[in-house]
């Protein structure tokens, strides 16, 4: 799978240089080099690139102007570059696929494309399955209603939640995988988000977090913490009808008595 790129920089010596560390990736095609945002949004309406590492600070349209130029068409996948830490937050809130520092470093940008597959790859599934249900529409449509019928709601739930959550913490932006998620902690307005070997405080509340997670695997065991079930292990029972749940990390969590009927799920 070739990933067309294009490189936005208004900086020769940094599209240079990215270039330079892209050759380690065989799979990246460079189609186009940008020095402008006005350059770069033409370039991407008439390549259509998959990919996009794109420079925030450059004169007149800068990064954030280029997205917002391309609102009418396919948006590609965009890894900001950039020498400024500042604009980290807005541009994971922009959907980008990563912020890198400059100058960029080789294990760094390796893990970027890395992500890069990843969501290229389930991309593209999503377009095969798109362009396999049209065909089965039309040639087998009463084939197609059970297939719906059966997928639909599962698929449907499934994209309303997120799978990145975005934590600012301690002066730094983390980019926190759910499926890392262990256990998340209420301490008033602010969430202890726990994945095994970190802790990291998120300013939200219970309420608005548990709307983001997807309720088929997050659960609530306490009136102040949410558990990951995929990353339970064992179950403890303790007494007055409470029990505790191992994880994978080894830490246990207490269900209280009023939600031990999410323990139910693990006994068969």
């Amino acid at each position: 799978m070739t990933i067309r790129t294009i490189l936005v920089d208004d900086e020769t010596l940094a599209i240079q240089g990215l270039q330079l560390r892209l050759q380690a990736h065989e799979d990246v095609e460079i189609i186009d080099t940008c020095s402008n945002g006005r350059e770069a949004i033409r370039s991407i309406k008439t390549h259509k690139p998959d990919l996009v590492f794109l420079d925030i600070q450059m004169p007149g349209f800068d990064g954030f102007s280029v997205i917002q130029g391309l609102m009418e068409v396919e948006p590609p996948l965009f890894v900001f570059v950039t020498a400024y830490v500042d604009h980290a937050l807005r541009a994971f809130e922009a959907d980008a696929v990563d912020y890198l520092m400059k100058p960029v470093e080789e294990a760094r940008l390796a893990d970027t494309m890395d992500r890069v597959r990843q969501r290229l790859a389930e991309k593209r599934g999503a377009e095969e399955v798109a362009a396999l249900k049209e065909v089965l529409a039309e040639v087998a449509p009463e084939a197609m209603e059970n297939v719906e019928a059966a997928t639909g709601d599962d698929a449907h739930a499934a994209s309303r939640y997120e799978r990145m959550i975005n934590i600012k913490d301690r002066g730094q932006i983390f980019r926190v995988d759910v499926d890392t998620i262990e256990s998340v902690e209420a301490a008033g307005d602010y969430m202890c988000i726990k994945t095994g070997d970190n802790t990291l405080i998120l300013r939200e509340t219970m309420k608005d977090l548990e709307k983001r997670l997807d309720p088929r695997r997050f659960q609530r065991v306490h009136r102040s913490t949410i558990v990951n079930l995929d990353q339970v292990r064992q179950v403890k029972p303790h007494t007055n009808g409470e029990c505790f749940l191992v994880l994978d990390s080894g830490s246990q969590v207490k269900v209280s008595r009023s939600y031990r009927d999410v323990v139910a799920r693990f006994v068969h």
